[in-house]
């Protein structure tokens, strides 16, 4: 008796943890939301700049590593907003070693939230950033069998919907501890490649860091011939319209 009542109070704390941590992150992500309807145009004038991004974090000192990791976590939960000029930010701003780390950091914390968002209240806050035919455009990804295979080799390929793909595996069956790693490891090419750029920038080695940029331009191209290659070939098998 004795035995299964502290087993029931223990599910029953875990239960009790596990509510208030998902009611947090709704709250925070409902704070997100209204700030983002509010202050729509601003912030993504301020994103889209990454000067700004840049002296902002700056200026917050010894916390701009931290900073610069909340703007990452801000642009992955508020997914209309830009990430690129981000990365550029960090890479600038901490050279490419931590730049790439508080890039991905922050990836892996906003994956989390958006997994447990996504969870807490379904498609209506997919809907909320993404039109039909965006989540039509990804419905191949998240129907297939090899769903965290596709996602891995998708988040790999530089250029493809990784923010539409953070929310969409949400929906699935998928653990989301799983989905925090596959979409971290997944970016680690797109931040390696604006951060190291940013970093030769940073240096004065436009050279480089032309040469940098040339190379990725190269990549996403790539990338997208190579998306639509494996998107038809899922499509095929699925027996979709592609």
């Amino acid at each position: 008796m004795g035995e299964g009542s502290e087993g029931a109070g223990t599910t029953g704390g875990y239960g009790r943890r596990r509510a208030c941590a998902v009611a947090a992150t709704g709250a925070l992500a409902t704070l997100a939301l209204a700030l983002g309807v509010a202050y729509g145009p601003e912030l993504w004038g301020f994103f889209a700049d990454g000067d700004a991004v840049r002296a902002w974090a700056d200026a917050q000192g010894p916390l701009a590593p931290v900073a610069m990791g909340a703007l990452v976590v801000a642009q992955i939960v508020i997914a209309v907003l830009p990430g690129e000029p981000v990365e550029l930010a960090a890479g600038y701003l901490f050279g490419f070693w931590e730049g790439t780390a508080v890039c991905l950091a922050g990836g892996m914390v906003g994956t989390l939230v958006v997994t447990v968002l996504v969870r807490a209240l379904g498609m209506r806050v997919v809907r909320a950033f993404f039109s039909a035919e965006q989540l039509e455009g990804v419905s191949w990804l998240r129907d297939s069998a090899r769903f965290e295979l596709l996602m891995f080799v998708v988040f790999l390929i530089p250029g493809t919907p990784k923010d539409v793909l953070t929310y969409v595996a949400g929906l699935t069956s998928c653990r989301w501890w799983r989905i925090a790693a596959i979409a971290t490891v997944g970016r680690i090419p797109s931040v390696v490649t604006s951060t190291l750029a940013a970093g030769f920038a940073s240096r004065g080695d436009w050279v480089a860091a032309g040469a940098t940029l040339a190379a990725t331009l190269a990549l996403v191209g790539a990338g997208a011939a190579a998306y639509a290659a494996v998107r038809r070939r899922e499509a095929a098998r699925q027996g979709r319209p592609r």
